[in-house]
């Protein structure tokens, strides 16, 4: 039996410039950002880019795994903040707000906001994020800040529900007035 060969380092730093210049692209032009674009903003050539990912669909979804994993990376540290005495309840309105703002400013990230609980190639990921969330709401829970009927696909649908195309202060105005949903504290005003 042969053993995978590890990728070349000039592999490796051309995939990382695709996917990164992939992200910007998406973000400033949606997902119409066309191939010949992005290798041009990655520094390579077309074929480069076609070796790492065949099909746009590919590299798309390569995009959409990396915010999915930054999203868990989010989920995870809010866990650890948990871990560390801070109040879960805060954590979880701190997690959402940063993922409703991130998502309704990059396209990219919108489509991986959509992608929780569709994207199969997103799995591992996203079991990383519904690992750590569930942690969170549990931690919130046993605090007695978060309804004990809360659950990991209801801030999925909060995601999927944001209204990321409005303006700013909508989508705070939409954070106050979904965010008393989830606690058993009072309503206060603008967070």
């Amino acid at each position: 039996m042969t053993q995978a060969r590890a990728p070349r380092a000039d592999a490796v730093r051309n995939r990382t410039k695709i996917l990164s210049a992939a992200r910007e692209q998406i973000t400033a032009h949606g997902p119409d950002a066309g191939m010949d674009q992005i290798a041009a903003a990655a520094g390579v050539a077309v074929g480069t880019l076609y070796r790492h990912f065949p099909t746009k669909t590919d590299l798309v979804a390569a995009v959409v795994i990396d915010h999915v994993a930054r999203i868990a990376d989010d989920a995870e540290a809010a866990c650890a903040r948990v871990e560390s005495g801070a109040r879960a309840w805060d954590e979880i309105t701190g997690f959402l707000t940063g993922v409703i703002e991130l998502t309704a400013t990059n396209h990219a990230a919108k489509a991986a906001a959509q992608a929780l609980g569709a994207d199969p190639a997103a799995k591992t990921e996203e079991d990383r994020a519904t690992t750590a969330l569930a942690v969170l709401i549990q931690a919130g829970q046993a605090a007695g800040d978060i309804h004990p009927d809360v659950t990991v696909g209801d801030i999925y649908l909060l995601f999927s529900s944001a209204p990321t195309s409005q303006p700013h202060s909508a989508r705070t105005r939409w954070l106050t007035l979904v965010l008393p949903g989830l606690t058993t504290q009072a309503r206060t005003s603008n967070p």
